[in-house]
């Protein structure tokens, strides 16, 4: 009794603003059909790559998001048989589609269904059923929309300021200017890869230092904590007290893609169960490492993972100074460190 009471399966609310349906076109395996291929049929768009995650790590998640048309009812049906619990709400254009050809070992996308924005009667059915779902849950995680235009960026900054009224944790993996509208409320943890963080203005650089110099100011404006993804290099975590880099062991990637969903996700179900920052970020980049060896995108074994964890060192870095040329440098120390 005692040590099933001390396991605890967080409750996650995904936000999902553009729930997608992946059409794969594979390579056919029947030597008399030269031509031949294998279509299979996949829930994707990144809220469902990152519910599908935290479903693998054993949390109890629940997704809110638009859904209609065809494509809506074939997506809602796919989620109720991976055990996700789905708020839809009504969405009279439907959602939108990919059709990627594999054929030739890339992926190439051959149609792309675009959703079209939600109505203002969609997002305020939307926004209650969020939420409610949230108040009720260990922690609120909030994904971007595909495009941008589907949800205005006022949605994420008022959802983050009245979910942390109460004092919910909240995981943000947002871009552009919805990102910057949901850093001045406060989340729990913002994460945001270098590009993004180019593209939306708030660095001009690659550099440690530069990266960790624009965390800073994101964190000064109320952020707990700053997760910036940096492709193939060590992810850097930025808190008031401390800039660290994770560092773990070298994977040859099969697929690149879905590697900052799953972090994201690992992120949040850590929290969820009473982690703290550092090792959240651990099991988050667990997650996204190990992602990127699997062909199928937010998909993973919780033990695998969990174990994984157990490999990511955290380098401290030292702070930021400027350089001969005006530009921000840091340095790290020479080995890993230990979790705060």
């Amino acid at each position: 009794m005692e040590q099933q009471a001390a396991v605890h399966r967080p409750k996650l609310c995904v936000l999902t603003p553009t729930p997608l349906l992946m059409v794969e076109i594979e390579p056919g395996d029947d030597d008399e059909y030269p031509q031949g291929a294998d279509l299979h049929l996949h829930p994707g768009g990144q809220g469902l790559w990152i519910a599908r995650m935290a479903i693998s790590l054993g949390a109890e998640v629940t997704v809110c998001g638009p859904f209609g048309g065809e494509v809506g009812a074939v997506l809602a049906q796919m989620l109720a048989e991976e055990n996700l619990t789905v708020r839809a709400v009504p969405y009279n254009a439907g959602n939108g589609a990919y059709v990627h050809d594999r054929r030739g070992g890339d992926r190439e996308t051959l149609a792309h269904m675009v959703p079209p924005q939600l109505t203002r009667h969609e997002l305020d059915d939307l926004y209650g059923t969020v939420l409610v779902e949230a108040l009720e849950s260990d922690v609120l995680v909030l994904a971007g929309a595909e495009p941008e235009r589907v949800l205005p960026p006022t949605f994420f900054s008022r959802l983050v300021r009245d979910v942390r009224s109460v004092d919910k944790p909240i995981v943000a993996d947002l871009s552009g200017e919805a990102a910057k509208r949901a850093a001045s409320e406060g989340p729990t943890v913002l994460k945001m890869s270098h590009e993004e963080l180019r593209a939306a203005g708030l660095t001009t650089g690659e550099s440690v230092g530069e990266l960790q110099a624009a965390g800073r100011r994101l964190v000064e404006q109320g952020v707990e904590a700053m997760l910036i993804s940096r492709a193939g290099e060590p992810t850097l975590l930025v808190t008031a007290e401390s800039s660290r880099l994770l560092v773990g062991p070298v994977v040859t990637p099969l697929d690149h893609r879905g590697a900052g969903d799953s972090m994201t996700a690992g992120v949040a179900v850590a929290l969820g169960r009473g982690a703290g920052l550092a090792e959240a970020a651990r099991l988050g980049a667990a997650a996204g490492a190990l992602n990127v060896t699997r062909r199928g995108l937010g998909t993973g074994r919780r033990e695998q993972i969990e174990r994984f964890a157990g490999r990511i060192g955290i380098e401290d870095v030292v702070d930021v100074e400027d350089d001969d040329d005006g530009e921000a440098a840091a340095d790290t120390d020479a080995g890993p460190g230990t979790e705060g």
